[in-house]
């Protein structure tokens, strides 16, 4: 039980852990999970920052989360992305998330919201600590960070498939040489690319 990410989470009460991915991309959703810890288990002590694992290990973990916490997700599309900027679009998709995780879990408990970052989440009212490096200090946003990370590689491999000329597969949506190229050689596809995003580009 000395895992630090698991005893960081235990200085607060009823922690629900929240991260999202998918801020810089030129296309596709920005992806918010929010987590609550079922059971801690030794399987979580593999957890850490997304962004410091292989794809298989977010893939192996993203199935060992499951079984001990409770997830949900939220989901703000290119449209509300273009709409109403990138940053409300992401405090959008995490209320949305944890929304969605407060029907799972107990609702007359009080819980404090971990978000990663050092913005607090707009137009969220119940109790919340953002966390700077949190996916590096803290189990249940790291958690957070995996389930975002893996749920938006998997819709961006399916649009991968159905636009093979862009390979979002490899990319992911971001402004890679040759993501920029493909938009250039075949144009931007529509709810797909972020034209607020590609003003520099086109």
């Amino acid at each position: 039980m000395d895992n630090p990410l698991y005893l960081f989470d235990l200085e607060y009460k009823n922690v629900i852990g929240v991260d999202e991915a998918g801020r810089g991309p030129l296309a596709g959703p920005v992806v918010a999970a929010a987590v609550f810890l079922k059971d801690y288990s030794e399987e979580l002590d593999e957890i850490n920052d997304s962004k410091k694992l292989t794809e298989k290990k977010r893939e192996k973990l993203f199935e060992i989360i499951q079984k001990h916490f409770y997830v949900a997700v939220g989901i703000s599309n290119v449209d509300e992305i273009d709409k109403i900027n990138i940053l409300n679009a992401d405090f959008l998709a995490m209320r949305k998330a944890i929304e969605e995780l407060k029907k799972q879990i107990n609702k007359s408990n009080d819980y404090t919201v971990l978000v990663d970052g050092n913005l607090k989440i707009k137009e969220y009212q119940d109790k919340q600590n953002p966390i700077v490096k949190g996916d590096s200090k803290s189990l249940s946003i790291a958690a957070a960070s995996i389930i975002a990370k893996v749920t938006r590689d998997r819709i961006m491999i399916e649009l991968g498939s159905i636009y093979p000329d862009y390979k979002f597969e490899k990319h992911k949506g971001y402004g890679t040489k040759a993501h920029i190229e493909a938009i250039k050689k075949f144009g931007v596809i529509k709810d797909v690319h972020r034209k607020t995003f590609l003003t520099k580009i086109l």
